[in-house]
């Protein structure tokens, strides 16, 4: 477009005021400055908006139509533009953001509620999806950042550590690895395993580590840990489990025991290099950064280094 708002504005004054000096007064302009913006305008539009002469100005036919649409056009783009200074001061706006289910259920609760405290209009959208289809997400634009397993990050991706979490047992108090303080995995041959199934991306990280005795162990093989979380109440089997997801899990009647040699997981926030990210997503990442800060402090470990840029 070869106008900007500033000639609507000048239209729109020497309308109401049926001067140009006081219309250029109201402006802050000076006489030929409004006079060009008015000019440039009608250039643009192909038609006379005002008759001026030595006396008076006034509004052609043409112009007397316009006038209204023309108010409606500069309240539409100033409120555009408070809006637009609101999601950018504030914060403001709607955030998609793709999580694996155990993330899900185990650290956005307790963020969300942080989040929504300080941006109350804010809509949140949570796409609860595999490890491999939170990178796909978050490369194809589907989501603006995701939290899924480091070992996953590829292509365009970014990767920031969220934190380290580790695969526990979580069984019936009544189960016998219940009166143990930590569980070795040879102890588990004995007992009926519920392990995850081969589409999550957590049993390639138990598989990868030379585990042969899951591979071999397992009896009940699930796709959600909650559905594990509901056998192991059952006391049929016990439950590899991460952390994280445990801790989702306080109203089931179970308890956790470390595994030993212990196996985990690196929980990272993704995003797709080059691109910029909305205030609101950035508002909600330095809350998961806050959170996974508290959460490697409770542990007595290290924070851990800022992004991994693969490649």
């Amino acid at each position: 477009m070869n106008f900007d708002i500033e000639g609507l504005k000048a239209f729109i004054k020497v309308a109401e005021f049926g001067s140009f000096h006081q219309a250029a007064d109201g402006l802050f302009v000076s006489h030929s400055a409004l006079s060009r913006r008015l000019s440039k305008l009608e250039a643009y539009l192909g038609v006379r908006l005002l008759d001026r002469t030595t006396r008076r100005v006034e509004l052609t036919a043409v112009g007397r139509n316009f006038l209204p649409q023309a108010r409606d056009l500069v309240e539409e783009l100033e409120r555009s533009f408070s809006n637009l200074r609101k999601i950018a001061s504030r914060g403001e706006g709607q955030i998609v953001l793709a999580s694996i289910p155990t993330v899900s259920a185990g650290v956005l609760p307790a963020v969300i509620e942080s989040y929504t405290t300080r941006y109350p209009d804010n809509r949140i959208r949570i796409l609860d999806l595999s490890a491999r289809e939170v990178l796909n997400a978050v490369l194809h634009g589907e989501a603006e950042f995701g939290l899924s397993l480091a070992e996953i990050v590829e292509g365009q991706a970014e990767s920031e550590l969220l934190l380290e979490d580790r695969f526990i047992v979580a069984c019936h108090p009544d189960h016998p690895l219940a009166a143990c303080r930590e569980v070795s995995w040879p102890q588990l041959r004995q007992h009926r395993v519920i392990a995850p199934g081969l589409i999550e991306g957590n049993r390639p990280l138990l598989d990868n580590a030379g585990n042969k005795i899951l591979r071999d162990n397992w009896h009940i093989e699930i796709q959600r840990f909650s559905t594990g979380a509901a056998l192991a109440e059952r006391n049929v089997g016990v439950l590899i489990v991460p952390e994280i997801s445990f801790a989702s899990l306080t109203h089931r009647m179970l308890v956790k025991r470390a595994l030993k040699p212990r196996i985990g997981r690196n929980i990272v926030i993704l995003t797709r290099r080059a691109t910029t990210l909305s205030p609101a997503a950035r508002e909600f990442i330095d809350l998961l950064r806050d959170y996974g800060a508290q959460y490697r402090e409770a542990r007595g470990r290290r924070p851990t280094a800022r992004p991994r840029r693969p490649g």
